[in-house]
C-alpha cells in the first residue's frame, strides 16, 4: 500500500482536501501526516513554520473563524486526529470569485481527510463528538497584531452549522457581522 497523499480540489480555488492512506498492519498503523515534496506537487504552500493541537471536550462547540492579515497570512493543514468535526474555510481573498464563499468538510480520526487552506481564508470548525484533537500545521508564527476573525454566526455568510451550537468563546462571540462593504483581505 502507498503511503502518498492524494488531493482532491473543492469549489474554492486553492483550498484542497488531502486524502492519507492509512497503512495497517498486526502491529498498528502509519499515517503520513505531511509530505513537503508531495504537497508542493499541486500546492505552493510555505514551509511549515508552527505546528499546533487543540482539543475540544464537547460537542456542539464552534471555534473560529481565525485568520491572519498579511504581511503574516499563513496557509495550513488541518487533521483531526481524534473524534469527529465539521472543519470550515471562508474564502477572504478580495480578487477571488469564490469571495466570502465557504467551504465545510467532515474530518475524523477514521476517514483519513485533511484540509489544506491557504492564505486568505478564515478557519474554524464545529464539534461533531465529545473529545475532539486537531493538529494544526502552520507556515506562519502566530502574531496576536495579525489576527484577524469573523463571527461564526454572521448572516451574510451563512455556515450551516450540522449541531445544535453548545459553546463558542466570548472572542469569536464579539466579532462583528460583516457587511457589503467587508473588503476582504489582499494577498
Amino acid at each position: 500500500m502507498s503511503n502518498k497523499l492524494s488531493f482532491k480540489e473543492t469549489k474554492l480555488n486553492g483550498l484542497l482536501i488531502i486524502t492519507k492512506n492509512i497503512f495497517k498492519d498486526k502491529r498498528g498503523s502509519l499515517i503520513r501526516h505531511y509530505c513537503q515534496k508531495e504537497i508542493n506537487s499541486i500546492s505552493s504552500i510555505g514551509n511549515v513554520v508552527q505546528i499546533n493541537e487543540t482539543r475540544t471536550i464537547n460537542k456542539g462547540i464552534i471555534r473560529g473563524m481565525h485568520y491572519q492579515y498579511p504581511p503574516n497570512s499563513e496557509d495550513k493543514i488541518i487533521t483531526c486526529l481524534e473524534g469527529e468535526i465539521f472543519d470550515v474555510a471562508i474564502d477572504l481573498r478580495n480578487n477571488s470569485p469564490t469571495f466570502l464563499n465557504w467551504h465545510g468538510e467532515i474530518l475524523n480520526q477514521n476517514n483519513g481527510k485533511s484540509l489544506l487552506i491557504p492564505k486568505g481564508f478564515a478557519h474554524g470548525f464545529q464539534t461533531l463528538s465529545e473529545k475532539c484533537r486537531l493538529l494544526y500545521f502552520h507556515t506562519a508564527n502566530y502574531l496576536k497584531e495579525s489576527e484577524g476573525g469573523l463571527n461564526p454566526m454572521d448572516p451574510l455568510i451563512n455556515i450551516k452549522w450540522p449541531e445544535n451550537i453548545e459553546g463558542m468563546s466570548e472572542k469569536d462571540r464579539n466579532y462583528k457581522y460583516i457587511n457589503n462593504k467587508f473588503e476582504g483581505v489582499v494577498i
